[in-house]
């Protein structure tokens, strides 16, 4: 047997937008079961986000302590940001977003993981791209504002960020999943990785097929 996941929405009977802000809204969707019972779920939009895991040729993993106000905490991140410019390319994104907040390029791209954030009662979803032959980008860095002002940037290695990880240190989703999918996938010789614009099945709405 082939596990994976099955695409498509049940029908959506009513629906009301209860909340418009400034990153993600909130709808009311009465939805119809495959059993005939209908449901009530209120869903966060999102516009969902890339990030990157950046990795030199001494297994580091470029890392941001990043803090976050929702959760009372300053926690070690990758680069990542929203797909929040229309018509942007997820891994010009990926790369627009690596030069922002490292300000390093890379030469070498490739999809490492795909996932969804909370798919109980959001439809954000976050892909993460392996980025190789990274350097020290040219000329004047990005003009950051915010919790990005100060933002410590370090280079730390990948057996050391899972064991964080493992041992209840480290707490970003998106680090999280992207280291844990790095260390298996070099345990295989990276060949898990997919090209840099592979399909996104469960991607941002945009990128979805029809229902």
């Amino acid at each position: 047997m082939t596990i994976a996941d099955r695409f498509g929405r049940h029908p959506v009977e009513a629906r009301t937008e209860d909340f418009r802000g400034r990153v993600w809204d909130v709808a009311t969707e009465s939805v119809r079961l495959p059993s005939g019972e209908l449901v009530v779920r209120d869903i966060v939009e999102h516009p969902s986000a890339v990030a990157v895991l950046a990795l030199d040729d001494a297994g580091r993993v470029l890392v941001v302590h990043q803090y976050r106000h929702a959760a009372s905490a300053t926690l070690w991140e990758l680069p990542a940001g929203l797909l929040d410019v229309a018509g942007e390319d997820p891994m010009l994104a990926a790369s627009r977003e690596l030069w922002e907040e490292t300000h390093h390029v890379a030469d070498d791209w490739a999809v490492l993981v795909d996932f969804m954030s909370s798919p109980g009662f959001c439809d954000e979803a976050i892909r993460v791209y392996l980025a190789r032959g990274v350097r020290s980008a040219q000329g004047a860095a990005h003009d950051r504002h915010g919790e990005e002002r100060d933002m410590p940037v370090e280079w730390v290695d990948l057996d050391e960020v899972v064991t964080g990880i493992l041992h209840g240190d480290l707490h970003n989703p998106t680090l999280v999943v992207g280291a844990l999918a790095a260390a298996a996938a070099r345990a295989s010789d990276w060949t898990t990785l997919r090209e840099p614009h592979a399909s996104w099945s469960l991607g941002p709405r945009s990128l979805r097929a029809p229902d």
